[in-house]
């Protein structure tokens, strides 16, 4: 079936992350157990169409989410153009498939006023952890990183010189995003006070944090200062968007420190801004 050569190829030759492999090979696992079950298949030539279609049929009526059916379909194809490259079959039975639609969602954020409370405040203790977890939620702020990328930060990719910070975004493509003035002398105050050597983010060990524990981290603080639903990282990375556009900033510049590989997945935090135009509007014109 050639599983293992296609998992081989995204994870050697197209360096994709750890958690995109896992998802690939889960998917194609569940995939072809389900043909052995459903129709005693597994040799990939022997796969229609008709066949591929029953499957996304059979996931759509086991409550799956649209984004969730969207992503297999993705892992099917992406397996497909690889066999079909590599010579190993001239059938591609997902060409005419079509993805489910996905309603799409306007990025949450937190109100500016609530994160200045939350920043400004006396929220967080004189200790390291007091520190460290408002050093965490100013970074995610101010450059609107993504967890991964914040955990992943060396004290040597903060140029102190330049004031830039290097981060490691997907696919391994490296991006340097301007730090404040006021940020950059929080960074030198906690490395230089807790003598940190390799990571930035570490537990009082000096271990590496993980993305869970992360997670509690910004949940809990965003929850002293506002009621929103979701409160996660990505949250605050959706804030530095929505923010910076509703302050002017071009969408090209948003997107470029965003790390986003196209404008339409920036384009989205326009809406949030449209909207705060239409209340202005509303507010201050005397005709509205």
């Amino acid at each position: 079936m050639y599983i293992d050569d296609f998992l081989n190829y995204i994870k050697s030759e197209k360096r994709y992350s750890n958690h995109t492999y896992t998802s690939y090979k889960t998917d194609l696992s569940q995939f072809f157990s389900f043909l052995s079950e459903k129709f005693s298949i597994q040799d990939p030539d022997y796969i229609t169409f008709k066949i591929v279609r029953v499957w996304i049929s059979s996931l759509v009526e086991s409550g799956l989410k649209n984004t969730t059916v969207n992503r297999k379909i993705s892992s099917l194809k992406s397996y497909y153009r690889f066999i079909e490259i590599s010579g190993y079959s001239s059938e591609n039975p997902t060409l005419r498939i079509i993805s489910p639609k996905i309603s799409k969602k306007l990025p949450v954020f937190v109100e500016k006023s609530n994160i200045n409370d939350l920043l400004d405040k006396e929220f967080f203790k004189n200790d390291f952890y007091g520190h460290r977890d408002k050093l965490i939620i100013e970074i995610f702020y101010f450059t609107g990183i993504r967890l991964m990328e914040l955990l992943n930060i060396h004290v040597s990719d903060i140029d102190f010189i330049n004031s830039l910070i290097k981060v490691l975004g997907k696919r391994n493509k490296e991006r340097l995003i301007p730090l404040s003035h006021n940020t950059l002398r929080d960074i030198k105050f906690f490395i230089r006070k807790y003598n940190l050597k390799k990571y930035l983010f570490t537990n009082i060990n000096n271990d590496k944090l993980y993305a869970k524990k992360v997670y509690r981290i910004v949940n809990k603080y965003i929850s002293m200062v506002s009621s929103i639903k979701k409160k996660s990282p990505h949250v605050l990375r959706h804030s530095f968007a929505t923010h910076m556009l509703n302050n002017g900033a071009d969408i090209n510049a948003i997107k470029e420190l965003l790390g986003h590989a196209s404008l339409s997945a920036t384009q989205v935090y326009t809406h949030n801004t449209i909207d705060k135009l239409k209340s202005v509007y509303k507010q201050a014109h005397p005709r509205a």
